[in-house]
């Protein structure tokens, strides 16, 4: 059988997840990867497509509506004499080189990108990270400078994001296997519990194919930016039930002659 009719019937029927433990264990781990990028797509999907128009908005807002300024020894200098709020489309940019707004008023004011007089400030999910200009250069900068740095970021996108992607595959593939692990282990006394033989070899890989059904379902409403509550619970109460009948799919013990 396939790995994909595996992924597609490991969904549904616990008799197939049962007959996968004693398959081998590269196969098993093979869909472990395969069921981490299926999940990871979504969220690399909209973050990617959140970078690429985040850049283009900025240096387009720059470009055409932030006046003529500098930054000079990590202050930020122009002639206007209040902050401007400048949005474009869902991007909103503030601009302040009088120091009227400090970093801890962004977080309620919808803003994604802040120039203050001292840092450039990044807001998300109520958050926010400050980044001093004197990080980036001790030299004077000008409105030029900062277009040409974007222009160069703009260019180097693709290589970035590619990086992005093996980082955030990296560490997913990584919780997946604790996942699985985890789950194998309450496998042993799930299968105490229906009374059937099995080691915990057999159950890494049946617990493996367990996880197909929550995570295609949580992948789908993250395609459909449905938050699910108590996601961790219906996780894990999902995949444990699942590998449950999968264990009870197995003949079981035979009782004792008297």
């Amino acid at each position: 059988m396939s790995i994909f009719t595996q992924l597609a019937k490991s969904i549904y029927s616990p008799k197939v997840i049962a007959d996968t433990r004693y398959q081998g264990i590269g196969k098993t781990i093979l869909f472990v990867f395969m069921l981490t990028l299926i999940s990871i797509l979504p969220i690399v999907y909209y973050m990617f497509v959140g970078i690429s128009e985040a850049v283009g908005s900025v240096k387009q807002s720059i470009n055409n509506d932030l006046p003529s300024f500098t930054i000079q020894e990590g202050v930020l200098q122009s002639d206007i004499n209040a902050p401007l709020t400048i949005k474009n489309g869902s991007f909103t940019l503030i601009f302040d080189p009088t120091g009227a707004i400090d970093e801890s008023e962004l977080a309620g004011m919808d803003a994604n990108v802040a120039m203050l007089q001292k840092e450039i400030v990044l807001a998300a999910g109520g958050e926010t990270n400050a980044v001093p200009y004197s990080l980036f250069t001790t030299e004077s900068m000008t409105k030029d400078d900062i277009i040409s740095l974007i222009n160069t970021a703009e260019s180097s996108l693709p290589v970035l994001l590619g990086i992005l992607f093996i980082v955030i595959y990296v560490f997913s593939s990584g919780m997946k296997f604790i996942e699985v692990s985890l789950l194998a282990f309450f496998g042993l006394l799930l299968k105490n519990l229906a009374g059937r033989k099995l080691q915990y070899r057999h159950l890494w890989r049946m617990a493996a194919y367990s996880t197909t059904l929550p995570t295609i379902f949580f992948t789908i409403m993250a395609l459909l930016k449905t938050e699910v509550p108590f996601s961790f619970s219906v996780n894990w109460f999902v995949a444990s039930m699942i590998l449950l009948l999968a264990i009870k799919e197995l003949q079981g013990k035979k009782p004792a002659e008297s």
